[in-house]
């Protein structure tokens, strides 16, 4: 019989790629968003409308059928826009209400949590999946507390936590960046060659397909990022590189980087960029998924692809 898969937040930056995947892999796909208008159309796609979840909700009819669960919807990393009960209803609790009405029906509940359920900004070392998980702001705690309300439900479920996605029609950090490096001046970012894990789109779409029959992710969390970090110099310059533009990056001190964010009103990128953040990845590796794509040519073809989205 032919998998039928669930996928909710099917009309977002990660689902619209997932559900082409999947349908293109031959999957029978089950796509659910609050508009089904926005998800695209197949013959192997079903488009369905998502239940609020801001409140308790009914899945059976959506559950009707399906073999595995893709969940992706939820509230995006939003820093001091919404209160923690906001996250904490819809990133964690309705997850676990989904989780819930699973159990017994489906092989695998995939659940999309992120690398903040684990850990801040910034990192002394490479962060694995024995560390301790130290979340830093509301929406990492309630993706920590969604893992844990999935772990408990009883469903066979494996987590993955990925590091920054970035792709064609990324927003967030990678979007902040990718405006400033479009600009025509020179840019003070040749110093920082502190290491950043990232993760390429079409990695992660690769990475949730291996999940979903593999046993060996069987009621297990995974970290998920390219095989090798980046330095943000390397970053900046592959961006500009997309761009057709050559790196026009200089050497400053750090803190005179930090004043020159400051005075464009983007302080808050410089807190997202200036520390190491790495993720080691060897636990995902061992079940026999390995990243395709790497870092710097991923950010190159991302930017090549805006542009000539926006030409």
């Amino acid at each position: 019989m032919t998998p039928r898969i669930l996928v909710t937040g099917a009309s977002g930056f990660i689902g619209k790629t997932l559900v082409a995947a999947l349908a293109k892999q031959g999957f029978a796909v089950r796509a659910a968003a609050r508009d089904p208008n926005a998800i695209i159309a197949a013959s192997e796609v079903e488009r369905v409308t998502m239940p609020d979840l801001a409140a308790p909700s009914d899945w059976s009819e959506l559950l009707e059928g399906v073999t595995h669960v893709v969940h992706l919807a939820g509230i995006a990393h939003a820093p001091g826009v919404l209160p923690d009960t906001v996250y904490t209803r819809i990133n964690a609790e309705a997850v676990g209400e989904l989780a819930e009405q699973a159990k017994g029906k489906v092989e695998r509940f995939i659940f999309m949590s992120s690398v903040r359920a684990q850990a801040g900004l910034a990192a002394d070392h490479a962060i694995t999946e024995k560390d301790v998980p130290e979340p830093t702001d509301a929406y990492g705690h309630s993706k920590l507390e969604a893992e844990r309300l999935v772990e408990q439900s009883g469903v066979p479920y494996t987590i993955l936590r990925p590091a920054v996605v970035y792709g064609k029609g990324v927003k967030g950090n990678i979007a902040s960046l990718a405006t400033i490096a479009k600009t025509p001046m020179p840019l003070p970012f040749g110093g920082l060659d502190n290491r950043r894990s990232l993760l390429a789109l079409d990695n992660l779409i690769t990475a949730i397909v291996h999940v979903l029959a593999t046993e060996a992710a069987k009621n297990e969390t995974f970290l998920v990022a390219d095989a090798e970090p980046i330095t943000v110099a390397d970053l900046v310059g592959a961006m500009r590189e997309g761009l057709g533009k050559p790196p026009h990056l200089v050497k400053v001190p750090s803190g005179a980087v930090k004043r020159i964010l400051k005075s464009f009103g983007r302080e808050a990128d410089w807190e997202r960029v200036s520390g190491q953040f790495v993720v080691d990845i060897s636990k995902l590796l061992a079940t026999g998924w390995t990243p395709q794509v790497e870092t710097h040519a991923g950010i190159v073809q991302m930017m090549r692809a805006e542009n000539g989205a926006a030409a």
